[in-house]
């Protein structure tokens, strides 16, 4: 439907469960990705856009269905990054080729568990959580490439909303990732992952004979620059000048078992500092077998003819709270778990 005034074009969108239950002017940033917050707040007092055929303040939190109109001119939205309301677009502003080789090139990745909001992924070691450079391929994109082919969602809604891993993994740790494939999804992930109510169960196979069944706390410094960790056992062994950047670290750690000198720990996390279950087992004298940074390096030589080209931790288990929204009453206290991976079978196998 075109205006009556010049060159400018009034477009309807409506409000799907992937923009609603946030505010209007966060969606609005999202849309006009380039455009600054004067403009967004200008067309909304001049009603150049308007929320359900009225005035809005962009204070408004969004509903399903809600009818959002843009009285600008095509050029205006182009400018503004949000060519995909222009009338003259033929294709998605959102290049979608990576996502669907990412698709290709990682599939098939095991899904232990999708709902309408919800994913998770068995990530494969080697494969990055989220992409580290721009022309990076993660499981991140493959994650929006398998929703885009399975049209879970449409090239469209990736201008406003981009499915994403919400746990991170290191490159090299293989195991579950929880991934939101919906607002309310990501949302949530978000929160029990903040909370802390989200449990966290890895395993890891360390050098050595390891009898632990204990919860095991300390400090860690991260270096910036070299993207490495310490720990410190107790808070009076830090230097005085590092004091201020360290982080509370708090980990349980569970024999399962011991064979061919090496040990099957189960780990649970209950802070998720980077690096802090491979250089708190480094610190405590038994490294994780094939971990280049943390690790012995003597020791992973002997493991390179078994296939051991990086550290042994998998995320095995997630458990969930129990959750009063009634979307997600499917993943309340659900226990999620991916077992362990041939490689760990194979060495502690005794003939």
């Amino acid at each position: 439907m075109i205006s009556p005034f010049k060159n400018i074009n009034m477009i309807s969108v409506k409000i799907t469960s992937n923009e609603a239950g946030q505010r209007f002017d966060k969606y609005l940033k999202k849309l006009l990705k380039n455009a600054p917050d004067s403009f967004i707040y200008k067309m909304l007092r001049k009603k150049n856009i308007v929320l359900n055929g009225k005035k809005a303040d962009g204070k408004e939190i969004l509903m399903i269905f809600d009818e959002v109109r843009f009285f600008l001119a095509d050029d205006t939205l182009q400018k503004f990054g949000a060519e995909a309301l222009t009338s003259s677009t033929k294709i998605s502003p959102i290049d979608t080729d990576p996502y669907y080789r990412a698709y290709n090139i990682f599939s098939p990745i095991q899904i232990l568990y999708e709902d309408a909001n919800i994913l998770v992924a068995n990530k494969p070691s080697g494969l990055l959580s989220q992409k580290a450079t721009p022309d990076d391929l993660s499981l991140n994109e493959w994650l929006i490439g398998y929703l885009l082919s399975t049209k879970a969602i449409t090239p469209e809604v990736l201008s406003t909303f981009k499915p994403s891993v919400c746990n991170r993994l290191d490159r090299n740790t293989s195991g579950m990732v929880a991934c939101g494939k919906s607002l309310l999804g990501s949302q949530y992930l978000s929160h029990i992952i903040k909370e802390k109510t989200l449990e966290k169960y890895y395993y890891c196979i360390v050098a050595g004979v390891a009898f632990l069944n204990e919860r095991i706390t300390g400090y860690l410094y991260k270096d910036q620059s070299k993207n490495k960790v310490t720990v410190f056992t107790c808070e009076k062994d830090v230097p005085a000048v590092l004091k201020p950047k360290i982080s509370y670290i708090d980990t349980l750690f569970r024999t399962v078992k011991t064979a061919n000198n090496v040990t099957l720990l189960e780990v649970q996390l209950y802070t998720g500092k980077t690096h802090q279950i491979r250089a708190h087992l480094a610190a405590m004298g038994h490294p994780i077998i094939g971990d280049n940074k943390y690790g012995d390096s003597a020791i992973n030589k002997c493991y390179i003819h078994t296939g051991v080209t990086s550290q042994l931790l998998h995320a095995h288990k997630l458990i969930f709270p129990p959750t009063p929204i009634s979307s997600l009453a499917c993943l309340s206290n659900r226990v999620l778990d991916c077992g362990l991976p041939d490689l760990f079978t194979a060495l502690l196998k005794t003939s």
